[in-house]
């Protein structure tokens, strides 16, 4: 039987495309080797991002390592939209694909390979999953609609292109059937969800529902027990989920990506350009919803960045508090706008100005987190050995928040909902007691 084995980099976007690729290699009679980048397999497929040069070094660095072991190499994502460069680089590669180009990609490795039968039964209806059983995955949009300076997502991903209503519950509807219990809604721009299709309703279940992220927000509520809604970009009416939050419908946990604070550098940027007004809105949904948890990632060093504009960025800090923070230095991409702004930043200066708020990001999160000690809270479980379980409560997104550390982890499984007690917390995680009762939450 002809192996394939898929190497997936970047985003959880990515992520989705490569699981879709995955499947329908499956669906062609390709086993699907276990382990990415195996020795024994035949073809590998490396599924790349190219957004900034720490991410296009990673996928240069896998491509060469697959070269020097397999004889065919296929190369897709948003590195792969640069085709005639990267085989200009990489003569040997078998195909070049740009993202989203599954069907392109099955036909490179039929081109290479032959499949050797029917091994869709080791699929479950929702397709190939790379992630475990209790979460998955969902996307909702794909590209964007936005013309940020630092930013090449359109040119590598195209405009906002929305999956009507119907098409997301229905996918939703067979994960949740499968076990999944936590949702992560996951776009470009979530909270543009619909536009491009003037928000068309949708029959579902004997209704019409429209295509916008508030309704999508509360049909998905409906159905699985944990929705985290990921890279909700600041328009008004995502004012209107906060109440969903405070009813518990969906997480109260909001990811929503600022940049920065001063309005010099966040028009520089193309962003929109009034902290004051940002500060207001968090001041009043964490009015309707007490147990927010709001998250955001910022850049330092963009150019033109002055040591005032960076002193404006730490006094956002500082009076927002926000729960949860990235920090990222400013790097040219090529094919973005500001590559040619003038009054880049030093690289030292920018390391320097990244550790500074980082250090008072790292003040704001452990004084908060303290404040939970003591309080019962619900958490998802995702490992457990025979000492501790690693859970997430609602305020802990997977792989970029912290974790809850449960110290006795008797009785408990992944997948699991229960109750704990907090105990103690570093400046990122928490400690905690099982209370043991598992939670029927749907």
């Amino acid at each position: 039987m002809t192996r394939v084995s898929l190497v997936s980099l970047g985003c959880p976007k990515a992520l989705v495309d490569s699981q879709d690729i995955v499947t329908n290699l499956a669906r062609n009679g390709f086993e699907i080797a276990q382990s990415a980048g195996v020795n024994d397999t035949d073809v590998v497929v490396i599924n790349t991002c190219g957004f900034i040069d720490a991410a296009r070094d990673e996928s240069y660095d896998a491509i060469e390592d697959a070269l020097a072991v397999h004889e065919h190499v296929i190369v897709t994502g948003c590195l792969g939209s640069q085709a005639e460069e990267l085989s200009r680089r990489y003569p040997r590669l078998t195909a070049v694909t740009g993202p989203q180009a599954t069907a392109e990609v099955v036909d490179a490795v039929t081109g290479v390979a032959q499949p050797s039968g029917n091994v869709e039964y080791l699929m479950g209806p929702e397709g190939v999953r790379l992630t475990p059983a209790h979460y998955a995955y969902l996307k909702i949009s794909e590209g964007c609609n936005h013309g940020c300076s630092f930013c090449i997502i359109p040119s590598l991903r195209g405009a906002l292109r929305s999956r009507p209503i119907d098409a997301v519950l229905r996918e939703a509807e067979r994960l949740v059937d499968t076990g999944v219990q936590e949702l992560l809604v996951i776009a470009q721009d979530t909270s543009a969800y619909g536009v491009d299709l003037r928000y068309e309703a949708r029959s579902w279940r004997g209704r019409e529902l429209r295509s916008d992220i508030v309704t999508l927000a509360e049909a998905l509520g409906e159905m699985a027990p944990w929705v985290r809604l990921h890279y909700v970009y600041p328009y008004p009416h995502v004012d209107r989920l906060i109440p969903l939050m405070a009813e518990r419908r969906i997480l109260p946990y909001i990811d929503m990506p600022l940049q920065h604070a001063s309005p010099g550098i966040l028009r520089a940027m193309r962003r929109p350009a009034a902290s004051e007004a940002a500060l207001a809105r968090i001041q009043a949904w964490r009015g309707l919803c007490a147990d927010l948890t709001i998250r955001s990632t910022f850049v330092v060093g963009f150019p033109g960045e002055t040591d005032a504009d960076f002193e404006m960025l730490l006094s956002f800090l500082v009076e927002a508090e926000l729960d949860r923070v990235g920090c990222f230095t400013y790097s040219n991409v090529a094919g973005a706008a500001a590559n040619r702004l003038e009054g880049h930043v030093e690289e030292r200066v920018k390391l320097d100005r990244q550790e500074m708020l980082l250090e008072v990001q790292a003040a704001i999160s452990a004084r908060r987190l303290r404040e939970r000690i003591g309080s019962v809270v619900e958490v998802l479980v995702d490992e457990v050995d025979e000492r501790r379980a690693l859970a997430r409560s609602a305020a802990d997104a997977l792989d970029i928040d912290g974790i809850v550390e449960i110290k006795d982890a008797a009785g408990l499984s992944p997948g699991d909902i229960t109750l704990v007690r907090i105990t103690g917390a570093t400046d990122h995680d928490l400690v905690a007691d099982n209370v043991g009762r598992s939670l029927d939450v749907r």
